[in-house]
């Protein structure tokens, strides 16, 4: 059979490699030491504890993110509520709510004071119009308005989503993102989170799936250049050796956006990519008693937050995690600050929700600053997206920076990965 190069063992590259068994052999190239990309896990030597180096929130929508999760028989590895609840509290006004949607697409929630966001109209809705309507170049806050629908919950939803200020936010995105989640009701928008950690959901289980189906997962070994000849690549430069490219072989870069621009450009200049970015800060607090959470906070596992630096914090019994979206404003503060601020925010939110005592002062705590976590989702950065197809016959592209539809998360990259696999057995059969 031939072989299928994956250049990339981040979840894009590791959705092409699992989608691809069965037609051909399959080769994963990743530079570092483990696979995940973005979506992985460790252990942190000075919390005594196993992190992931972000927080990630998948919705019962994310239909490719199940199916492969249910390819490598890992679908037991998420956690959630088990219904459409979203904790949420205001650190401004010290308000705490549930959002409770309905199953059925007829928004009845937003008729219901106790399920809505407060202070919140059923007249607010016409704001979800307005995102329908909008035009290629709108950006998100052109479409909100003063009112708390906007504020309290389109808004941060929006910031989380797309990882981006709502005022530069491409209005499009967001469009999409809505349109299969929350316009499709409750059912589609049941939470859930890895019960263990992202490696243990995600990643471990694709490596032992492929390991069966023999595929081969080269870890530490970075893909250099490509060598080019006839419009085809006939080589992989990895250091110092030259994987040789067979006539019916096929390639799927998988790589971050800069990584497979400087690939490719020397042969394709006309190709554009995402170039620039959007940071996201995580902040995981290790906590000296283990803790169990009261309410609907606790059943969920999680809560957002308004009014503050923190958007997310995930419930843990020995730690708490918060997420910080959008971050770029945060990177020249010192991060001493930094993780007081964001501290004094959950202390506020959390401490209501145990009868453990929480320290003042902030506990010893990990902070994971992404400074590239997402290209910025804007209308300037989603037109220089490209396709799976390129000029090159036997390469296609993989990665959320692609034309997915979608802005950069989970489910666009596994999305973009079955794309990839699905145009190489196009090519196959004809």
């Amino acid at each position: 059979m031939p072989m299928i190069h994956v250049i990339g063992g981040g979840l894009a590259g590791l959705s092409a490699a699992v989608e691809s068994l069965g037609n051909a052999n399959v080769r994963v190239y990743e530079s570092a030491k483990s696979c995940g990309g973005r979506a992985r896990s460790f252990y942190d030597k000075a919390l005594d504890r196993r992190i992931d180096n972000g927080n990630h929130l998948v919705l019962s929508a994310n239909r490719a993110t199940f199916r492969f999760l249910g390819l490598i028989g890992a679908c037991d590895g998420l956690t959630g509520p088990g219904a459409p609840i979203f904790p949420w509290h205001d650190v401004a006004t010290g308000e705490s709510w549930v959002l409770r949607l309905n199953e059925g697409r007829f928004p009845f929630w937003a008729f219901c004071p106790s399920r809505r966001v407060p202070g919140m109209r059923w007249r607010d809705l016409v704001v979800m119009l307005r995102l329908l309507r909008c035009q290629p170049d709108d950006v998100v806050a052109s479409c909100f308005g003063n009112d708390a629908l906007s504020r309290r919950l389109l808004a941060p939803f929006a910031v989380s989503a797309l990882n981006t200020p709502i005022n530069a936010a491409a209005a499009s995105l967001l469009k999409k993102v809505v349109q299969e989640c929350l316009l499709q009701g409750g059912r589609a928008c049941r939470p859930f989170y890895p019960k263990l950690g992202l490696s243990e959901t995600f990643v471990t289980p694709a490596e032992a799936h492929l390991a069966l189906m023999r595929a081969e997962v080269r870890t530490g070994c970075r893909v250099t250049g490509l060598q080019i000849q006839e419009g085809r690549v006939c080589g992989l430069e990895v250091g110092a050796e030259v994987v040789e490219i067979a006539p019916d072989d096929q390639i799927v870069i998988a790589t971050p956006a800069p990584v497979a621009a400087s690939l490719l450009q020397p042969f394709w200049p006309e190709l554009t990519v995402p170039d620039a970015f959007q940071s996201i800060i995580n902040v995981h607090f290790a906590l000296p008693t283990r803790t169990t959470y009261l309410g609907e906070a606790g059943r969920a596992g999680f809560t957002g937050v308004n009014g503050g630096m923190t958007e997310w914090i995930y419930l843990k019994p020995d730690l708490l995690s918060v997420t910080v979206s959008a971050a770029n404003c945060y990177l020249t503060m010192a991060q001493e600050a930094l993780t007081q601020q964001i501290w004094q925010e959950v202390r506020q939110v959390v401490q209501p929700l145990t009868a453990t005592k929480l320290p003042q002062d902030a506990p010893q705590a990990r902070v994971i600053i992404e400074k590239r976590a997402t290209f910025a989702a804007s209308v300037a950065q989603d037109k220089r997206r490209p396709s799976t197809v390129t000029p090159l016959s036997n390469l296609v592209l993989a990665g959320d920076w692609t034309q997915t539809g979608l802005p950069s998360t989970i489910e666009g990259a596994i999305r973009s990965g079955v794309e990839a696999a699905r145009v190489l057995n196009q090519r196959r059969m004809f």
